[in-house]
């Protein structure tokens, strides 16, 4: 039985968090870092920040995350699309998530971002839209996915005009928008269905 590609960009992501972690240069590489991208063109650092995390518990968060709700996406994107279509989903929301962030810092040599947070939110949020009341469990509390959905995004706008966390949460805002939206522009009659399910809990 082959590995969902959810599972290999979890292992991916997991050898190449623990590797970085031991190897500061490859960290230092593959890091979001504005100069690189825009002096030397290492355009590659826009996808390769989400192979990196900052510590145990953002790698697990994320990874976990993904588990559970990445194989359905990739599931509904491969009759959808084909086979190919939750890789470019999964890119295309790391690529969508840090470009803000990139272009407002592109003249800052103090910037660095890593993480897949923006891609794992944009296959949450394109979860919610299939799923808008199934339960999600938040520190064991169970929560229906569209309030969870409210409280996240409220608390993503907050803190990102408080600042001062060294959180990227417009990243989380940026991806969740583009999961509900990639979704939509594939399969327009999902809003229609999301209503349906949401008006009939």
């Amino acid at each position: 039985m082959a590995l969902s590609t959810t599972l290999v960009i979890i292992f991916a992501t997991v050898a190449v968090s623990m590797l970085a972690w031991r190897d500061r240069g490859l960290l230092d590489r593959l890091v979001l870092w504005p100069p690189a991208v825009q002096r030397q063109r290492q355009y590659w650092r826009l996808l390769s920040y989400g192979l990196v995390h900052a510590d145990g518990p953002h790698l697990l968060f994320n990874m976990v995350t993904l588990y559970f709700f990445g194989r359905l996406i990739e599931g509904v994107l491969g009759q959808l699309a084909g086979p190919f279509a939750y890789v470019a989903f999964y890119a295309g929301g790391l690529l969508v998530a840090i470009l803000p962030s990139y272009l407002r810092n592109r003249h800052d040599p103090s910037y660095r971002s890593l993480g897949a947070s923006g891609a794992v939110s944009a296959v949450l949020f394109a979860f919610i839209l299939l799923q808008p009341w199934a339960l999600l469990f938040v520190f064991f509390i169970p929560v229906p996915a569209i309030v969870f959905a409210a409280i996240y995004l409220a608390y993503s706008i907050w803190s990102s005009h408080r600042g001062g966390d060294n959180v990227n949460h417009s990243a989380h805002l940026w991806g969740a928008a583009y999961g509900i939206g990639f979704m939509l522009a594939l399969e327009p009659r999902l809003l229609a269905l999301f209503w349906q399910r949401l008006l009939a809990p």
